[in-house]
């Protein structure tokens, strides 16, 4: 037995938008949300120029399908003097107690247009590079801030979540507390090799009482299907259901250009570090045209979900180019998990 998400059939969802500079490249990898009868689709955006500076843009739509942008100018943007100076990218976004709370990946300084493989350093902000300069600097890393709001339009940038050391992202926070910790999922470049007890980038589960300070990293899993062989992250921010804690994670497969492919993990509610059940095979993989082309071509990446009414909507980015929608039913997937991937 298989298990597949079904894509909108009016997919791409949203596209770049030739009237704004800020978004006339591509739009992709969008966080989502739904409060007041509207899905909030939070977008990354980029223009087309050569430093290929990263904003986050803002839309909405009552049916999940039909997106209209709520403004012209982007909502969050890079802070050339900050350590954000490369954008604002792959949003992922909860509430909390009436406070909603997005994680998001950023560098310290433009890195190009990535898919050419141009010099970072080309974009530096200084003249030259120091000899002292941190690490992440140094390199054009990327590490992994928050934001929070009450209105889903005012954002405040609270600070970076992440070792500035460790090249961090796919970083989201659970929704609530679990005994008495917050939880967070990330995937670092960096802690990879025998002393950390994985062979490729994996998936790392941290507790902590302050949503800014973490430092107690746990193995949670590593790729171990042939379509993840290269690297595993978590995608979208946990769903909470009576079977546990639902999360879609990527995978890619150990090639020059491995599609990115989406697969699912079930842990337990009290201890999210048991797996409950983890799927062996992709339930959504890159076939469609705006899907096998792009600026990374084979590319399905969700970062946002929303459980409406018993339906998963599933946000996710198509080859580095479009927002694109899939959905399934939360109780079809979790009966094929518990019933076809239990790990028990």
């Amino acid at each position: 037995m298989s298990f597949k998400f079904t894509k909108c059939p009016e997919n791409p969802i949203l596209k770049a938008n030739p009237e704004n500079e800020w978004e006339n490249l591509c739009v992709l990898n969008p966080g989502c949300v739904y409060k007041d009868g509207y899905f909030w689709l939070f977008y990354r955006a980029a223009a087309d120029n050569e430093a290929h500076i990263i904003s986050l843009g803002l839309a909405k739509s009552k049916d999940g399908v039909h997106f209209e942008r709520c403004f012209d100018k982007p909502i969050l943007t890079a802070d050339k003097q900050g350590p954000d100076g490369n954008g604002i990218e792959d949003p992922r976004v909860v509430e909390m107690n009436g406070t909603f709370y997005m994680t998001y990946a950023s560098r310290p300084h433009p890195s190009g247009r990535y898919w050419l493989k141009v010099n970072r350093d080309n974009f530096y902000f200084l003249p030259h590079k120091p000899v002292d300069a941190p690490l992440c600097h140094k390199k054009c890393n990327t590490t992994t801030s928050l934001a929070m709001s009450e209105d889903l339009v005012n954002w405040y940038k609270c600070g970076r979540m992440t070792d500035s050391r460790h090249d961090d992202r796919d970083v989201f926070i659970f929704p609530e507390k679990i005994n008495g910790k917050y939880v967070m999922l990330s995937r670092s470049q960096n802690r990879v090799g025998e002393e950390y007890g994985c062979k490729a980038p994996s998936i790392w589960i941290s507790y902590s009482e302050d949503l800014l300070e973490w430092d107690n990293y746990k193995l949670l899993c590593t790729p171990k299907e042939y379509w993840e062989s290269k690297k595993i992250g978590g995608s979208t921010p946990p769903i909470k259901t009576d079977k546990g804690w639902l999360v879609l994670y990527h995978g890619v497969e150990d090639k020059v250009r491995g599609e990115y492919k989406v697969g699912a993990l079930l842990l337990d509610l009290q201890n999210p570090e048991k797996i409950i059940a983890r799927t062996k095979e992709p339930i959504m993989e890159p076939d469609q045209d705006y899907e096998c082309s792009g600026f990374y071509a084979g590319c399905v990446f969700p970062t946002g979900i929303v459980n409406l009414d018993g339906t998963l909507y599933v946000f996710y980015g198509a080859g580095d180019k479009y927002c694109c929608q899939a959905t399934c039913k939360l109780d079809e997937l979790l009966d094929y998990l518990i019933n076809e991937c239990s790990c028990d």
